[in-house]
């Protein structure tokens, strides 16, 4: 996909209505206040070797950093925020708030902007032993953890 592409589904999931309920939403799942979606995702090991992998993990991440520069041209610098506390209190049995709980069980951090009533992170998941890489973004009116 192209970060054109990326900016046209971001805009469309900041225009569309939250449903009342938790429900699959393309790529992604949308549920009371909030929308998430998957842009782009490596973590198949399937039929590619190494350098295969390698090298989509090195196009995700590229179209990251393309993505961060256009989103940072429109709403500013980005909070970065850690997770790591939302991660501790995880582990010390806290239920986090949908749609903040996966990103909080999988990353260490993310980057937010706030525009107009809305958050919109962009989360990079990162296989900590692999090539793996995805890449997601979540709208929502929901407080970060």
């Amino acid at each position: 996909m192209t970060t054109a592409h990326h900016l046209r589904l971001i805009d469309g999931m900041r225009a569309s209505e939250f449903p009342s309920e938790r429900v699959p939403s393309g790529s992604g799942i949308s549920g009371p206040g909030y929308h998430t979606t998957f842009l782009r995702g490596e973590y198949d090991h399937g039929d590619g070797d190494r350098a295969d992998l390698l090298e989509l993990r090195a196009q995700c991440l590229a179209e990251h950093d393309a993505l961060l520069a256009l989103l940072t041209l429109r709403w500013g610098e980005p909070q970065m925020v850690s997770l790591w506390s939302a991660q501790e209190r995880m582990m010390a049995g806290e239920v986090i708030a949908e749609p903040w709980a996966e990103p909080a069980a999988s990353c260490e951090h993310l980057l937010l902007w706030r525009a107009d009533s809305l958050w919109i992170a962009v989360v990079l998941y990162l296989e900590d032993d692999g090539p793996g890489c995805e890449l997601g973004v979540l709208v929502t009116v929901i407080d970060p953890p």
